[in-house]
């Protein structure tokens, strides 16, 4: 079974690389970008065959390892 697990700044977290990336992007000539907010994606080979099993397995690789959950949040999607 294949997973991808997006990992992204809470909301009212500053995200320094994100302004650095709206900025660059404005000196290219890209203009209109309101913000931007950059994250992390895992795509994940799982040899579990059980849905419900797989997502428990991913939210606890991102409860442990893949996201601080402080300051972090982060979506499971199963493909």
């Amino acid at each position: 079974m294949q997973a991808r697990v997006t990992v992204t700044l809470k909301t009212g977290i500053l995200d320094p690389q994100g302004k650095a990336i709206e900025g660059a992007l404005a000196s290219l000539g890209f203009s209109g970008v309101g913000s931007v907010r950059q994250g992390k994606v895992f795509d994940i080979a799982l040899e579990e065959t059980d849905p419900a099993r797989a997502k428990a397995q991913l939210d606890a690789m991102c409860e442990k390892l893949l996201a601080n959950t402080v300051i972090e949040s982060y979506r499971v999607e199963l493909v």
